[in-house]
């Protein structure tokens, strides 16, 4: 429980962080996309004797590049594309997995396994989102402004490029760090619900990351504790929070705000 608790801090920080930049610049189905790309390389990584972190960032960095190539290059929208390469590539990864005799069970590679995991692998996801979460906290307004506004950011002299690829390989960072943690086909809920309940309760940028990192946190303790009364998985029961956490929200927010007078 310890171990699950540890690693579930260190997969929500960086997590609520790239949240908020995956909402504003309606990137939730290139999380959703990542995530699942990322099976074929977890099988080849197996099969070739590498770690599964390296084929796992590998397959979800060659998805978002092919999806943004595709996209510059072809009449197909982005969205449609997505829901193309991302099932096409989680496919093949089961597949792949079918015809592969391996220890690993596949409910880990899908749900996570928050409760198995070992101190090498908190070791790797701590290195993670050190990298990850020092990289956002560190260019947030160059970022902030390539999500509103691109050709601003171009004219001010920024390398969009660069800023544009570099979000797509933190966001193939946090999926491999999140995988141990909440699985394939979780992890998209960590990218995209912290940011979702924050844009939900204030409207300033900076503030919008603190309450997207609190959200993260708290649904990650909160979901692993009481996950041992439950007796239910760490990760449904983190998300299921999370999607709690964005109701109340959302109903917060379409509540009208009273005067002042009528608090007299």
């Amino acid at each position: 429980m310890q171990q699950a608790f540890l690693i579930g801090l260190l997969v929500a920080v960086p997590a609520g962080l790239l949240s908020c930049f995956l909402v504003l610049k309606g990137w939730s189905l290139m999380g959703d996309a990542v995530s699942h790309a990322v099976l074929p390389g977890i099988v080849l990584a197996y099969v070739a004797g590498l770690p599964l972190a390296a084929g796992a960032f590998v397959a979800g960095l060659g998805c978002a590049l092919a999806t943004g190539y595709l996209r510059q290059n072809s009449r197909v929208k982005e969205d449609t594309l997505l829901g193309v390469v991302f099932s096409g590539m989680f496919g093949l990864g089961l597949v792949l997995y079918s015809k592969v005799e391996t220890d690993v069970h596949l409910d880990h590679i899908l749900f996570g396994n928050m409760l198995g995991v070992s101190w090498g692998e908190i070791a790797e996801t701590g290195g993670i989102a050190l990298v990850t979460g020092g990289l956002l906290l560190l260019k947030w307004r160059d970022l902030l402004l390539h999500a509103f506004d691109p050709q601003q950011a171009r004219a001010l002299g920024l390398r969009t490029g660069l800023l544009h690829y570099g979000l797509l390989c933190v966001l193939s960072l946090v999926v491999v760090g999140a995988l141990k943690a909440t699985g394939i086909i979780l992890t998209v809920a960590m990218l995209i619900a912290p940011g979702a309940i924050a844009f939900l309760l204030t409207d300033r940028f900076g503030r919008m990351m603190g309450i997207a990192v609190f959200a993260a946190v708290i649904a990650s303790g909160a979901g692993i504790y009481l996950s041992f009364f439950l007796d239910s998985a760490p990760a449904p029961t983190i998300v299921l929070i999370l999607s709690a956490m964005f109701g109340g929200a959302l109903v917060r927010r379409s509540i009208p705000a009273q005067p002042a007078a009528d608090f007299a």
